[in-house]
Order: C-alpha cells, then sequence, then structure tokens
C-alpha cells in the first residue's frame, strides 16, 4: 500500500506552521508461515506441533533534501524496536542507523555462499537440548552503516559505540550492560565482466568484559550461466585466551532451474581447534509466483558444538506472501 505526497503542512493543524515539503509513505509487509521437523539426538522429540507463523509490517517514509539527499526512515509496526534511518547521499554513499540488528560493515559478508533459501546453519540449534551451534562471524547491533561504490567495489563500514543489553525505539538511549564499541569495513570486488566476484573484510568485536573479538572474512563467488558457486572462510580472534579461537568455511552450489526456481547445496565446517570439527550440509528449494514463495530447506550437523557423535538436523517448508 502506498500513500504518497504527503506535505507536512497538512499534518500541522493547529500546531506551528511547517514549510510545505512533500513526502511519500508507503506500508508493506509479509506473511510466512512454516512447517518444521526436528530429528538428532540433540533434538527434542516432544514438539506439539511442526506449524509455526510470523509476520512483519514495515512503514517507511522518504523525502528529497534540497540538495538532492534522499532521507529514509522505517519503522517496524509490529516491533517498536526495528527502526532503520538512512541518507542516501548520492556519489558520496549511504549513511544509516539501525536501532536493532544494523548488519553493518563486516556482517554484510556473513555469509555470502548462494542459497536457494536459508543458509546451511539455519534451525540446526532448533529444539537442542545441550551444545550451541557455533560459527566464526562478525555480528553488529544497533549502530551506524555506510555504503559506498567506490572503482567497481561496494565497500561497507560499521561501527557501534557501546551497544547496550536493551534496545529502545523511543528517543532513549539504551540500558544494560555495554558492549564496548566495535567497527569493521568489508569489501565487494566484481573482476571485470568475468562473473566472478572477491570479497573480504576485517573488523573487531567489543564485549562486556573489555576482551575484543577480530573477525576476518575472505571469499570468492563465481556465477556462469544458472550455476552460481561460492567459497568463503570466517575467523574469529578473542583475545581472551581461555575462549577458543573459531575458523568457520563455508562452499555452496546454486542452480537456477527457470526463472521461478532454484535448488542448492551447501556445506560448513567450523574448527575450534578440539580437533572435532563441527560439520554441517544442507538442501534447499524456492519457487517464487509474483508475491508467494513456496521454499523448503534440509539441514544436518554432525559434532554439534563440537562434541563427537552430537547430531542435529531441521526440516522445513515454507509457504510466504509479500503485501
Amino acid at each position: 500500500m502506498n500513500i504518497k505526497k504527503i506535505g507536512l503542512t497538512a499534518l500541522a493543524g493547529s500546531m506551528v506552521a511547517l514549510s510545505a515539503v512533500a513526502g511519500e509513505l508507503s506500508v508493506t509487509g509479509s506473511m510466512n508461515m512454516t512447517y518444521s521437523t526436528y530429528s538428532g539426538n540433540q533434538d527434542a522429540s516432544d514438539i506439539k506441533s511442526g506449524i509455526g507463523m510470523n509476520n512483519g509490517v514495515f512503514a517507511t517514509g522518504s523525502t528529497e533534501l534540497d540538495n538532492g539527499y534522499v532521507v529514509s526512515f522505517t519503522q517496524g509496526i509490529n516491533a517498536s524496536d526495528s527502526t532503520y534511518l538512512s541518507v542516501d547521499m548520492g556519489d558520496l554513499g549511504t549513511l544509516e542507523y539501525v536501532q536493532d540488528d544494523s548488519a553493518g560493515g563486516l556482517e554484510k559478508l556473513d555469509d555470502m555462499t548462494p542459497s536457494a533459501y536459508e543458509e546451511v546453519s539455519d534451525g540446526l540449534d532448533g529444539t537442542a537440548t545441550t551444545g550451541t551451534y557455533l560459527t566464526a562471524k562478525y555480528s553488529q547491533e544497533s549502530g551506524f552503516g555506510y555504503t559506498n561504490t567506490v572503482g567497481g567495489a561496494t565497500v561497507y563500514v560499521g561501527y557501534t559505540d557501546g551497544a547496550g543489553a536493551t534496545a529502545t525505539g523511543n528517543g532513549g538511549v539504551e540500558t544494560g550492560a555495554s558492549t564496548n564499541s566495535s567497527s569493521s569495513i568489508g569489501v565487494v570486488y566484481p573482476v571485470a565482466d568475468t562473473g566472478l566476484s572477491v570479497f573480504g573484510g576485517v573488523g573487531s568485536m567489543g564485549q562486556a568484559d573489555g576482551k575484543e573479538i577480530d573477525s576476518e572474512i575472505i571469499g570468492a563467488l563465481y556465477a556462469f550461466g544458472p550455476v552460481s558457486v561460492g567459497y568463503q572462510v570466517n575467523t574469529n580472534d578473542d583475545s581472551d585466551a581461555s575462549v577458543k579461537d573459531l575458523e568457520t568455511t563455508s562452499a555452496s552450489i546454486a542452480f537456477n532451474v527457470n526463472e521461478n526456481m532454484a535448488i542448492s547445496y551447501g556445506i560448513q565446517d567450523t574448527d575450534n581447534g578440539s580437533g572435532t570439527d563441527q560439520e554441517a550440509s544442507g538442501f534447499s528449494a524456492s519457487y517464487t509466483m509474483g508475491a508467494l514463495s513456496l521454499k523448503a530447506y534440509k539441514n544436518e550437523v554432525d559434532n554439534l558444538a563440537h562434541s563427537s557423535g552430537n547430531t542435529s538436523e531441521k526440516t522445513e517448508i515454507s509457504l510466504s506472501v509479500a503485501f
């Protein structure tokens, strides 16, 4: 639904008169229903129902300033802490601030390997009774992000100044234990018209205990016709000597059967130096018809949480509609 060109003066009423600035307001959303099954010795057997449902509704307002910059603001109607502010400065790039899970900087490259649906790691904690599926990754909660294209390369920069444990969306500051500041930079570079793109970056994640985690990502994507392949390595080096460092290697191949259907297969291996690698793999498929999407995956992991013999499996079928 689009509500276009709402002048601020129309909203002023008895308030102080405002200059007539035309803007645009749009409301978008989605509905998603899933059916999931779990298996493996780390998954509970008493699932009451495999049916789940979620939805999202977002309102976005935007306006163009006299200098050509476009300011946009998105608010999650059913999630008050889901707030996004951006300023598109044209050739100078885009600056943004996100209230919750900004996915800024290096987090943009978290998992670049192609997939028809979710990542290979999705759902493998599921209803696990012991152990946690951990991978090397960079994560940034609320904070700033900057994106620009320089010499054909897309550059992502992220920064957060001591994000707290509780996000607020009402103009207040965050509360709770500070995680200290985090910063990162990631770059994606397409190599001419070869179909090859290389990417990588570095970042530092602050933690409440004052220790930092240094994170690095390097990888490549190659597309030829309907086929895409990807490979990347993520590393996390914790300055706390008592915490094991992580190295996660991911690879996948995806095939576009036609303009509506795609299938993919991926693997993911995480090494924490214990000698027992956490090994995951998964198939996924998707079929879209306009706003309607039918998707599915089957993911499984051996040696969950680097414990030999621990297994977890999840199969999910999803039906979603965007509006």
